[in-house]
C-alpha cells in the first residue's frame, strides 16, 4: 500500500506541474491550438478538433529538449 501511495503522490505532483505549465503557457500569447494546419470540423451537434500542426511543433520542441538533456547528462 505504501508504494501505491508514493506513486499517487508522484503522479499528482506531475499533474500539478503540467497544469501550472499550461496556465503559464496560456498567458504567453503563443497560439498553440490555433496554428495553420490545425483542423476543426463543426457539425450540427458536435465539434471535432485535430491539432496536427500543434502536435508537430510540440513533438519537435520536446525532441530537442530531450536531446539536449541527453547530451548534458553524458
Amino acid at each position: 500500500m505504501t508504494d501505491l501511495g508514493k506513486l499517487l503522490v508522484i503522479v499528482g505532483g506531475i499533474m500539478v506541474l503540467a497544469g501550472a505549465g499550461l496556465i503559464l503557457l496560456g498567458r504567453t500569447g503563443i497560439p498553440l491550438g490555433k496554428l495553420p494546419g490545425d483542423m476543426v470540423y463543426r457539425g450540427k451537434n458536435s465539434t471535432v478538433y485535430f491539432p496536427l500542426a500543434t502536435s508537430i511543433v510540440l513533438s519537435v520542441a520536446l525532441t530537442l529538449v530531450m536531446w539536449v538533456l541527453g547530451k548534458w547528462r553524458k
